[in-house]
């Protein structure tokens, strides 16, 4: 993925101050975390294994496991 893709992922608008964008960006990355619950959840209650979990992630099937097995 390129720079200019993930500037346009998280809607890239930079705010000349520091603070604001790294608060702006903290929203994002919270935005993400619960987005990939809500799929993790989905992909288990469909049927997904660990393993195809975790290769979408782009994770080991034991690290996706320890981060959503409670999903």
């Amino acid at each position: 993925m390129s720079s200019d893709d993930l500037r346009t992922l998280i809607g890239y608008a930079p705010d000349p101050e520091p603070i604001a964008e790294l608060q702006r960006l903290a929203r994002v990355r919270t935005e993400l975390t619960r987005a990939e619950e809500v799929q993790v959840r989905r992909a288990r209650t469909l049927g997904y294994s660990w393993q195809a979990i975790a290769g979408a992630l782009g994770v080991s099937k034991q690290a996706a496991h320890k981060k959503y097995g409670r999903s």
